[in-house]
């Protein structure tokens, strides 16, 4: 069977993005995706009307033969409160919790990462730069996703992030961080992405077909 691509990080109108969910929806179904998430960034002040109004328009997903999950990318949250809104964001119906990893181009609270990883309740840790190895090791043990990113600037550490889940063996995901219609990737771009972070061609069949696969049985969408 051909894969088809799977983009767990995307952003629409609810956050910074430029299209609806709906609008994305169909884009992303119209560009071949199996599936994706909207995560729109959240915090304290937004998680219940976001995942709320996301859930409408993901409902509706099957009518173009994809699946779209309503998740959540939690956003600069001080660290000493994150497991507090990952709480908030399963409770209002998040599906997928993205934490919005220690990227090197904004200035993201230390210890997030750590944080992010040692908490089996999130799924991705988005964009993480220069995490550590042991932080990379506590991902593996606790289930969370290491993504390599097809963003400019967040893109700057995905050489590292899998040189580190190479040696701890934390799985690893291929999202765009979606914004604008013009960021949707093919399969082949997204592959491209992870060969130039240095992903071996068994490891980018598994950041592109086993992984979302995994994620997608978990959520019972498979």
């Amino acid at each position: 069977m051909r894969a088809r691509r799977c983009d767990f990080h995307m952003h629409t109108t609810m956050s910074d993005g430029e299209l609806l969910p709906m609008e994305l929806i169909r884009r992303a179904a119209y560009s071949d995706h199996r599936a994706i998430a909207i995560t729109d960034h959240t915090s304290f002040s937004n998680i219940d009307w976001i995942v709320e109004s996301v859930t409408k328009d993901c409902e509706k997903a099957e009518a173009w033969g994809i699946e779209a999950i309503p998740g959540v990318e939690l956003t600069h949250v001080p660290v000493k409160h994150m497991d507090d809104a990952i709480r908030k964001s399963r409770k209002a119906g998040a599906e997928l919790i993205v934490i919005h990893g220690e990227t090197p181009v904004e200035p993201v609270e230390k210890g997030t990462n750590l944080k992010a990883v040692s908490n089996p309740e999130v799924d991705i840790l988005a964009h993480p730069g220069m995490l550590t190895i042991d932080e990379a090791e506590l991902a593996a043990k606790n289930g969370v996703f290491l993504e390599v990113s097809c963003r400019k600037g967040h893109s700057l550490g995905n050489g590292y992030v899998v040189q580190m889940a190479r040696e701890s063996k934390a799985k690893l995901l291929v999202n765009t961080d979606a914004h604008s219609p013009d960021d949707l990737s093919t399969m082949a771009f997204a592959t491209t992405v992870a060969r130039g972070a240095g992903m071996l061609p068994e490891e980018v069949r598994a950041a592109l077909v086993t992984h979302p696969e995994s994620i997608l049985k978990s959520l019972k969408r498979l």
